[in-house]
């Protein structure tokens, strides 16, 4: 089916997954309550959705392998509950590394089963003039080693999160492989959002002429960091077609996945790089 609902639920995530959760699925209630279509519908929750803002380690206390662990179990009871494809943004699974965890964003499908897996691949190692000063992920996460493209019929769906979307040739890499639709589940901090959110995002749509759907973090976390919010859903155009605010909440939209066939025949971006077939060393 061309025809897609896709949804991004805006949260001020807490250190408690039971209250997470609980969040999740009022917003899913409400999602539900409003869009009666009967399209297809993914829905999207930001990075760190479950746990987030507490101490150190409280993330590795929650790893849990791949199918298993209380939040993996509370993800796949809501998307089978709501009959939606739910992406788990990133929640902490295990990792090669006992003392790191794996950033992993989850796809479960409408009857509560896993679809796809992608681990963060880029981590945020930076100082941001924030009251939080200095980000160190790669102390506590494990980096992701493989790209992930999940192919749901017409839907081609390409899995990142947050801090990859500064690496376009991540996004390049899964349009290669057909991508229509980019998710970039974020933390983005409000310092860097400001600056470079919103830039980000729809130069990945224009330049990869595809749908984005980006679900942030927005407000102030109980350990005093600071997300920006406004999760977007972008057209192949550049266009924003939603823009969540700094609230919590959601946004939604129905796309078309025709007009990615359309503008990629119009302006055939892939056929013209010159750099991939030419000149590439």
């Amino acid at each position: 089916m061309a025809n897609w609902r896709v949804s991004a639920i805006q949260l001020t995530s807490t250190p408690d997954p039971a209250q997470n959760l609980a969040q999740v699925a009022l917003y899913l209630q409400q999602l539900a309550d409003t869009y009666t279509d009967g399209l297809p519908h993914l829905v999207a929750l930001p990075e760190c959705f479950a746990v987030f803002g507490g101490r150190d380690g409280l993330q590795l206390q929650y790893q849990a392998p791949l199918g298993q662990g209380v939040i993996q179990q509370g993800c796949s009871a809501l998307a089978k509950q709501f009959g939606v494809y739910l992406l788990a943004g990133s929640l902490p699974t295990s990792s090669p590394q006992p003392q790191r965890f794996s950033a992993s964003s989850i796809l479960f499908a409408p009857d509560g089963s896993i679809v796809a897996d992608y681990q963060k691949m880029h981590l945020f190692d930076v100082e941001v003039s924030d009251s939080t000063g200095s980000y160190r992920e790669s102390a506590s996460t494990y980096p992701g080693q493989k790209i992930t493209l999940v192919e749901l019929a017409e839907l081609k769906l390409g899995l990142t999160i947050c801090y990859d979307v500064r690496f376009a040739g991540l996004a390049q890499a899964l349009a290669s492989k057909g991508m229509n639709l980019l998710t970039v589940p974020s933390a983005f901090t409000k310092v860097t959002g400001e600056a470079h959110w919103h830039t980000l995002l729809r130069a990945r749509a224009i330049e990869n002429q595809c749908f984005v759907l980006a679900p942030n973090q927005t407000g102030v976390h109980a350990n005093g960091r600071e997300t920006y919010g406004h999760s977007l859903i972008i057209d192949p155009w550049g266009r924003v077609l939603a823009d969540a605010g700094t609230a919590t909440g959601w946004v939604s939209a129905k796309i078309d996945l025709t007009d990615v066939v359309q503008l990629r025949q119009s302006m055939p971006l892939a056929q013209h790089n010159r750099f991939n077939s030419e000149l590439k060393p």
